[in-house]
């Protein structure tokens, strides 16, 4: 890998490191800091289709369900779409308060499309599907 494709991959990891910390501090605005104005985020029943929606969608789940709470995260693979563009495919799951592991049935496949603007990696689209069940 070039040391240009070694720095992008730092800089998304970093991305997605800090959305991780937001989420775990509940701190909605800072999760998103890193998001395109019009980011989209899909996951089961609900499609969130700017910023400013997934900013104050996380605000009301941090005051209220997802109070507490942080990610478990297993990046799974990571590929760039030419020079401006990257996919990382994750698994994930939300742990609430007092959990080590993330049971099986709240796992999720994550998908992120981030695209470089003005220089700097940003999460353009997020989307999650339940992992299948075991012998699915």
């Amino acid at each position: 890998m070039s040391d240009r494709r070694t720095q992008d991959e730092a800089a998304i990891e970093a991305v997605l490191a800090a959305g991780y910390r937001a989420w775990a501090a509940g701190d909605a605005e800072a999760m998103v800091a890193d998001y395109t104005e019009d980011a989209t985020a899909v996951m089961t029943g609900s499609l969130r289709g700017s910023r400013d929606v997934i900013r104050r969608s996380m605000a009301l789940g941090f005051e209220g369900p997802l109070k507490g709470s942080s990610t478990w995260n297993k990046r799974l693979s990571l590929r760039f779409l030419g020079e401006d563009g990257a996919i990382v495919v994750s698994e994930s799951g939300i742990l609430l308060p007092g959990e080590t592991e993330v049971p099986d049935p709240r796992k999720v496949n994550a998908t992120w499309v981030l695209e470089k603007r003005d220089g700097r990696w940003m999460v353009a689209a997020y989307h999650n599907s339940p992992v299948a069940a075991p012998g699915n």
